[in-house]
C-alpha cells in the first residue's frame, strides 16, 4: 500500500494563473501547466529570497521535496519561455494556510488570493 500524499503548506495564490507570449506566434506544445506548489516554491525561494531549508519549513515538506518541485518548477518556466509555450498554474497537492499561519504569505505590500478572498499585507 502506498504511503498517503503529505500536503504542501501554500500561503500565497498566484494573482494571474496565465502566462504567454503577446504575439501569438506560439510554436511550441501548446500549454506549460505548473502545479501551485511550484509556484509557491518559485515565490519564496525567487521572489523572498528564502532558502530550500526555509522553504520546505513553509511549506511543511522536507528539504529534498522542496528541491525536486522546484527543479520540475524551473524547468517548466524554461520550457514556457524557450518554446513560447503558454504557462498556466493549477492543481497540485495542497493546503492553504490558515490565517494564523500566514506570517510569511505573500510578502509585503501584494496582494493574497487566501481562501476566495483577497487580503492586501501592509
Amino acid at each position: 500500500m502506498p504511503r498517503p500524499k503529505k500536503w504542501r503548506k501554500v500561503c500565497c495564490m498566484p494573482e494571474n494563473a496565465s502566462f504567454g507570449p503577446l504575439d501569438n506566434k506560439n510554436k511550441g506544445p501548446d500549454t506549460v501547466i505548473m502545479i501551485v506548489e511550484e509556484f509557491e516554491t518559485i515565490r519564496l525561494i525567487d521572489l523572498e529570497g528564502m532558502t530550500q531549508e526555509a522553504c520546505a519549513t513553509q511549506m511543511n515538506v522536507a528539504r529534498t521535496t522542496v528541491q525536486r518541485i522546484y527543479n520540475d518548477a524551473r524547468k517548466k518556466l524554461a520550457q514556457s519561455l524557450v518554446e513560447g509555450s503558454v504557462l498556466r498554474i493549477e492543481g497540485g497537492d495542497y493546503k492553504l494556510c490558515t490565517r494564523d499561519e500566514r506570517g510569511f504569505g505573500c510578502g509585503k505590500n501584494r496582494k493574497c488570493h487566501h481562501a476566495n478572498q483577497t487580503i492586501i499585507h501592509e
